[in-house]
């Protein structure tokens, strides 16, 4: 996802069906296309949470990505499908609900989650890959100011994101990794970089092998 300025536009509004959240839960936020959804997201998201001591992570099926050529694009509904299968973990909760709200762009999607729950502790959580191209998300200073951020590696990312432009921007607000479990109690702009067992597996990947296979990716 990537975010413009919402000034001079409407924010989203709305009571839109959500997971459960309550004052003073420690919720991460995963947001993407998962097009399709797979392990190393799962893998993403139980590293998370437990390394940041999350109560739950929600995963943010969103309706396209405004960076993203969205041709190959499944249903929000089939992504929904897939993606709660592969989640497996009562911690985990799949919501679309962007598209409930008219949300199209990350810093809407978070203004709305904090003014609707303003005792949640929120967590954004995204892969290397994100942080590295961070700077293209327009508004990408406002996010960091939002809410804390949990950057987790991802082969062949490693030192792009550490040299990216928003590393080096916020590098005086990077706590260290035996710090993380704190992470959702500071105030931003605060974030981590989390290393430890990588999983290889990517969306696009796994689009390519469906196009190449012999049946077609049925």
């Amino acid at each position: 996802m990537s975010s413009p300025p919402s000034r001079f536009r409407l924010a989203p509004t709305g009571l839109a069906r959500l997971p459960l959240a309550t004052p003073g839960m420690r919720i991460g936020l995963y947001g993407g296309s998962f097009n399709p959804a797979h392990a190393g997201h799962r893998h993403v998201s139980l590293m998370a949470l437990k390394r940041l001591r999350l109560d739950r992570i929600w995963w943010i099926v969103t309706p396209g990505n405004p960076l993203k050529d969205t041709g190959e694009l499944a249903s929000t509904d089939m992504r929904m499908v897939q993606a709660r299968d592969i989640a497996d973990d009562p911690r985990i909760d799949v919501t679309a609900f962007e598209r409930e709200i008219g949300a199209r762009y990350t810093v809407d999607t978070l203004a709305y989650l904090k003014r609707r729950f303003p005792g949640v502790r929120f967590v954004w959580v995204m892969g290397a890959d994100n942080l590295a191209g961070f700077d293209r998300w327009r508004g990408w200073r406002q996010i960091a100011r939002m809410m804390p951020i949990a950057v987790i590696d991802r082969p062949g990312w490693t030192l792009k994101a550490a040299r990216s432009r928003t590393a080096t921007a916020f590098s005086r607000r990077r706590i260290p990794e035996d710090r993380a479990s704190a992470l959702a109690d500071l105030g931003p702009p605060a974030w981590v970089f989390l290393h430890g067992p990588r999983s290889h597996l990517s969306s696009t990947m796994l689009r390519q092998m469906r196009r190449t296979s012999p049946s077609g990716g049925r």
